[in-house]
């Protein structure tokens, strides 16, 4: 049961969330002496996920996927249709107003993109990693799995081209020339002429095999710990998004550049309602 829930989503990322989320329900049933699954099982579920300070957005990923878990359950005639329908109908916790998030100025973005070796291998390939999480808003899993052949060449500029993306949506990504630049840098000096980009370094210079997405996630934070910020890769694409925004790059382009279904999304992912710019409290006359 646990490999067909976490064989429904294909993001590596997501089937971690999926299995440490079942992993979680599982000790907690085991604790609490809960072995039936029933909608009461999964109310006092939620009951105790909240007591511990959880978020509402976190809350409502464990109950997605205990509300996938009943569907297979009752897929595979291991549960009644109406118990899974019983546990499906429990809602999530409501998430009022929209978090702020994290993002970096175009001052700290420069100083961020500056801060690995441009004189290391090890250096090349994180200034390379950096320059498309920030240059292109690319997922951290995307950037470990990007190939040498999504590097084109179209109508005079340098895109990834046919990306798939978290939910296998389709784009292509314009890539600025300083981004083009680093990316050059590392490859011509890891000798890498296809296949995965970024690659592991071992300890005498070799290089190795691909990254995974959990180690751009420790690149990015290691270099945010050296500069006192507490950033992390999705940090670094909200920053791209906000950027561009703010050198007001039309909307509908930075949502085909995120891969964003709905311009909505989009607009959320800004929190383009508040503007910190030009706030009230500037207008106060005091």
């Amino acid at each position: 049961m646990r490999a067909l829930v976490v064989d429904s989503v294909s993001s590596p990322h997501s089937r971690r969330a999926y299995t440490g989320a079942l992993e979680e329900f599982r000790r907690w049933s085991q604790r609490s002496e809960r072995r039936i699954f029933t909608r009461e099982t999964v109310q006092q579920y939620r009951v105790h996920l909240e007591s511990r300070g959880m978020s509402a957005s976190a809350v409502n990923v464990h109950l997605t996927v205990i509300r996938k878990l009943a569907r297979e359950a009752s897929a595979n005639g291991l549960l009644s249709h109406e118990s899974a329908a019983a546990i499906i109908s429990v809602k999530g916790r409501r998430q009022k107003g929209v978090r702020l998030g994290t993002w970096l100025t175009a001052v700290q973005a420069r100083a961020f993109l500056e801060s690995p070796s441009p004189n290391t291998l090890r250096g090349k390939r994180d200034r390379a990693i950096l320059a498309l999480l920030l240059g292109c808003g690319l997922h951290r899993g995307e950037v470990a799995n990007l190939t040498w052949d999504r590097v084109k060449e179209r109508e005079g500029r340098w895109v990834i081209v046919d990306l798939k993306g978290k939910t296998n949506r389709t784009r292509n990504v314009p890539m600025p020339s300083w981004a083009k630049r680093s990316l050059d840098q590392w490859s011509i000096a890891a000798g890498i002429r296809d296949g995965k980009f970024f690659r592991a370094i071992a300890q005498k210079g070799d290089v190795g095999n691909g990254l995974t997405d959990q180690a751009v996630y420790l690149i990015v934070r290691s270099y945010a710990d050296r500069l006192g910020l507490r950033i992390a890769p999705d940090d670094l694409r909200r920053t791209f998004a906000k950027l561009a925004h703010r050198g007001h790059a039309p909307l509908e382009q930075i949502q085909l550049s995120l891969g964003h279904e709905s311009i909505l999304t989009t607009e959320r992912y800004l929190n383009m309602r508040q503007d910190l710019a030009d706030a009230p409290c500037d207008h106060l006359g005091i």
